[in-house]
C-alpha cells in the first residue's frame, strides 16, 4: 500500500470525500492508503470480516454472489468515484472483483465511521452515493427486464460509456470493455453467443466498432441510444 495523495486524484470531486473541506480531507487522509489490484484479483471477499472500505480511484469492479446453484450472479458495477465496502456490518456480503487493472483508497471501517460521527457533511455524501447507487441498481434491474437481447447489450454499453467519460454527464466514445462476453451475458441474463451475435449486428450497423478482444468505439450514440431504448 501507499499513501494517500489527495490533490491530484482524479475522483477528487466526486468521491464522497468532496464534502469535506481541506482540513476534514486531511484527517481523512491520514488513515487511508492507496492499493493496485490485478484484474481478477478480490478486492473483498463474500463472508469476511468487515474491517475496511474504498473508494474506487480508476478501473472497474463488481460485486457479486454465488446463488444456490453455484452459479455467480453479479448484482452491481462499481466504476471510478464509487464506494466499496460494508458500513455497519460485521461481514461483507458480496464478492468484490477487479474487472480491470483497478486503484483504490482503502480507509479502515472503524476510523472511517468515527469520522463520519464527526463530520455530518461526509454521513450526508455516503447517503447521497447509496441513494445514487441504488438508481444504479434499479436502472441495471430494468436493463436486465427487457426482452429484447438487443436492447439489453446496446444499454449495457451505454452504461459503459457514462462511466468510462471524464465528467458525470458525460459519455465517453472509446473505452475497454470491462467485462467479458461470459460476464456481460450472465449480467444480461443470455449466451455468450447471444452477446457476441448483437455486438457484432451493432458493428455492422456502423454503430459500434471493436478495437481488440475489449477495446470499443461509438460511432453513432444516437443510434446506440435508439436500439437501448
Amino acid at each position: 500500500m501507499r499513501p494517500q495523495a489527495c490533490a491530484d486524484c482524479p475522483v477528487r470531486d466526486h468521491a464522497v470525500c468532496s464534502a469535506l473541506d481541506e482540513r476534514e480531507l486531511a484527517e481523512l487522509a491520514a488513515i487511508g492508503q492507496h492499493r493496485d489490484f490485478r484484474r481478477g484479483e478480490t478486492i473483498f471477499a463474500a463472508d469476511d470480516d468487515s474491517i475496511a472500505c474504498a473508494t474506487l480511484i480508476s478501473g472497474a469492479a463488481k460485486l457479486s454472489k454465488i446463488d444456490s446453484d453455484g452459479v455467480e450472479r453479479i448484482v452491481a458495477l462499481i466504476h471510478p468515484a464509487g464506494f466499496l465496502g460494508q458500513l455497519f456490518s460485521a461481514t461483507t456480503r458480496h464478492e468484490v472483483t477487479a474487472l480491470t487493472d483497478s486503484r483504490l483508497c482503502i480507509f479502515p471501517r472503524a476510523g472511517f465511521e468515527r469520522l463520519m460521527s464527526d463530520h455530518p457533511a461526509l454521513t450526508r455524501s455516503i447517503l447521497e452515493r447509496t441513494l445514487a447507487e441504488l438508481d444504479a441498481s434499479r436502472a441495471l434491474t430494468d436493463l436486465i427486464g427487457r426482452r429484447d437481447a438487443k436492447a439489453r447489450v446496446a444499454g449495457l454499453l451505454l452504461s459503459f460509456a457514462r462511466a468510462a467519460a471524464p465528467s458525470p454527464c458525460g459519455t465517453a466514445q472509446q473505452f475497454e470493455l470491462p467485462l467479458t462476453r461470459e460476464e456481460m451475458a450472465s449480467l444480461l441474463g443470455t449466451t455468450i453467443e447471444t452477446v457476441s451475435r448483437r455486438l457484432t449486428e451493432l458493428e455492422r450497423e456502423g454503430v459500434i466498432e471493436r478495437h481488440g478482444a475489449r477495446g470499443l468505439a461509438i460511432v453513432s450514440p444516437a443510434a446506440l441510444q435508439q436500439a437501448a431504448a
